[in-house]
C-alpha cells in the first residue's frame, strides 16, 4: 500500500510542514524557551539530563475487551510493548461507552466533569459546548501550546466528530499539528477523513482504503517527515475491533475454530441484577449464539491488522533511532461482552467485561516484563503523558493521576484504591411497539426483544481494589 502524504507536496525530512489551516506554527526556539520559563514543561521526567524530552505514542483500540481474551490475537503487540515494558492488570474506564470514555482520555476527567454522557450531540459528544469548554484544555493542547510538542492524530476521534451541527469536517480541535480524523464512528471502508480540515473520501479498495492500514501508513509518513527539532506526541485511534468487524482480506479466514468464551456468566440469567439485565432471554436462541460467536471471531480478525500497525510503528521508531526515547501506550476505550448474562453483544454495563481494558506501556526507564496490579483508569493517561513531558499537573484540573512513578518502579508509593464508574443510559421514555412487554425507554434491541440499554440504565459505582478489598458498589437512578 502506498504511503499517504500529510501534505500535497512532501517536505524533505526536517523541512517545513503543512499544518491545519488557521493553526499557529510550532513555537520558534526563543518563543518556546519563553513559554517554558513562563510555566510550561520545566522538568524532563522521562529523559536523561541534557537530552530531548521523550516522545509519546498512544495507540487506542475501539471496543477491545481484556476479560474475554481481547489481547490474544495481538502477539506482536504483547511482545513489543508488554514484554518490553509494563502490563497493567487492573486498568479501568470510568464509562463503558466510546464517546464518554474518549473524552475522559483527552481531558483526564470523569464524565460528570467533562459532561459527555453518551454518543450523541445532545449528550455533548463533539458538540459546540465540548469544543469551546473542553478541547482547549485537553492534554494534547497542553503538550503543543506549553511544551512545544508536535502533535499528530489519526483515526476515530469522537463519535459525532464531523457532524454539520458541530462544525463539520473543517473543525480541527485545538492542540493538533497534524489532523487525520475519521468522520463519526468506526468504519473500515467507504468513509471520509478530515485531513487538516479538508475532507477526503475513501472507497472499498483494500490497497488504498482499508482504514487500519491507512492509519499505519500515514503514521509512518509522519515519523519520516516530521521536524527533528521538537519532541512529538502521536495518537493513533484504530477502528478495530468495533463493528462492522471487517477484516483485511488476508485475515478473513483466521480463528475459524474460535468461539466466544463460555465463562461462568455466559448464557445465564442475571438473577438479582438490574431489570435491564434480567430482561435478557435465557437460554439464548441458537441464532443469537451463532451471531455472537461470529462477531467474536471477526473482532479478533480485525485486531490482526492492529498488531501489524504496532509492529510497523516500533520498527520505524527503531530504524529512525527514536525508540529508546519514546513511550508507547496501548489501550482501549472500553471493554465488550459477548453473551454474558445472555446479553448478545455490546458494552454499557457496569461489569468487568465492559469496564476493564488492556493497558501496556514501554519506554525509557521502564524495566521489561513488568506487571502492575495498581488500580489505574484512563483518566490517568493524560496526567501521565504530561508528567513525561515535564508539565506540572498542579496547573491542570484533571481528575486523574500520573502513573509514571509506577512505570519507573517507585517504592513506597501511595496510590489510590478507588475509581468511579458512571453511565447515563440512552433511550426514550416510551414503550417500544415491537417489545410492548418491556418497560419504556429501551434501546439497542436485538431480535426477541433483548435490549442492551435503556434511559434508566443510569448508574454510578465505586470500584475498589487493594490488598484487602476487591469490590464494586453501584447505585442505579431508578426505583429498584
Amino acid at each position: 500500500m502506498r504511503f499517504l502524504s500529510l501534505a500535497p507536496d512532501r517536505p524533505r525530512r526536517g523541512g517545513p510542514r503543512h499544518l491545519p489551516s488557521g493553526s499557529p506554527a510550532p513555537p520558534s526556539p526563543p518563543l518556546l524557551l519563553l513559554l517554558l520559563l513562563l510555566g510550561g514543561c520545566l522538568g524532563v521526567s522521562g529523559a536523561a539530563k541534557g537530552s530531548r524530552r521523550p516522545n509519546v505514542v498512544l495507540v487506542l483500540a475501539d471496543d477491545q475487551d481484556e476479560v474475554l481474551g481481547g489481547m490474544t490475537p495481538l502477539k506482536k503487540t504483547k511482545a513489543l510493548i508488554g514484554e518490553m515494558g509494563m502490563t497493567f492488570s487492573s486498568a479501568y474506564v470510568p464509562s463503558a461507552l466510546c464517546c464518554p470514555s474518549r473524552a475522559s482520555i483527552l481531558t483526564g476527567k470523569y464524565p460528570h466533569n467533562h459532561h459527555v454522557v453518551n454518543n450523541t450531540l445532545e449528550g455533548n459528544c463533539s458538540s459546540k459546548s465540548w469544543q469551546k469548554i473542553q478541547e482547549p484544555n485537553t492534554f494534547p493542547a497542553i503538550l503543543r501550546s506549553m511544551c512545544g510538542y508536535q502533535t499528530f492524530f489519526a483515526g476515530k476521534y469522537l463519535n459525532e466528530y464531523g457532524a454539520p451541527d458541530a462544525g463539520g469536517l473543517g473543525h480541527v480541535p485545538l492542540g493538533w499539528s497534524y489532523w487525520y480524523a475519521l468522520e463519526k464512528n468506526s468504519k473500515y471502508y467507504n468513509y471520509t477523513l478530515s485531513i487538516n480540515g479538508k475532507a477526503r473520501k475513501h472507497g472499498e479498495n483494500y490497497s488504498v482504503d482499508y482504514l487500519t492500514d491507512v492509519l499505519a501508513n500515514v503514521s509512518l509518513d509522519f515519523l519520516d517527515y516530521k521536524s527533528n527539532s521538537e519532541p512529538f506526541f502521536m495518537m493513533i485511534s484504530t477502528p478495530a475491533p468495533h463493528s462492522p468487524w471487517t477484516a483485511a482480506p488476508q485475515y478473513q479466514n483466521a480463528f475459524q475454530n474460535i468461539f466466544a468464551p463460555r465463562n461462568k456468566n455466559f448464557n445465564i440469567h442475571g438473577t438479582n441484577k438490574h431489570w435491564l439485565i434480567r430482561q435478557a432471554k435465557t437460554p439464548m436462541t441458537n441464532s443469537s449464539i451463532q451471531f455472537l460467536d461470529n462477531a467474536f471471531r471477526k473482532r479478533w480478525q480485525t485486531l490482526l491488522s492492529v498488531d501489524d500497525l504496532v509492529e510497523k510503528l516500533v520498527k520505524r521508531l527503531e530504524f529512525n533511532g527514536e525508540l529508546n526515547n519514546t513511550y508507547i501506550f496501548y489501550t482501549s476505550d472500553n471493554g465488550y461482552h459477548t453473551g454474558q448474562f445472555s446479553l448478545p453483544i455490546d458494552k454499557r454495563q457496569l461489569y468487568e467485561f465492559d469496564i476493564k481494558v488492556p493497558l501496556l506501556v514501554r519506554g525509557p526507564g521502564i524495566k521489561p516484563n513488568q506487571t502492575s496490579k495498581m488500580l489505574v483508569a484512563n483518566i490517568d493517561l493524560g496526567p501521565t503523558i504530561l508528567d513525561i513531558a515535564g508539565y506540572s499537573l498542579n496547573k491542570t484540573q484533571m481528575d486523574g493521576m500520573s502513573f509514571l512513578p509506577i512505570l519507573k518502579g517507585a517504592s513506597n508509593l501511595t496510590w489510590r484504591s478507588d475509581v468511579l464508574v458512571e453511565y447515563q443510559g440512552e433511550g426514550r421514555n416510551v414503550t417500544d411497539p415491537t417489545c410492548p412487554s418491556l418497560s419504556p425507554g429501551v434501546s439497542q434491541c436485538f431480535p426477541d426483544c433483548v435490549c442492551e440499554d435503556a434511559y434508566n440504565n443510569t448508574y454510578a459505582c465505586v470500584r475498589t481494589m487493594s490488598e484487602l478489598w476487591n469490590l464494586q458498589y453501584c447505585e442505579f437512578d431508578d426505583q429498584e
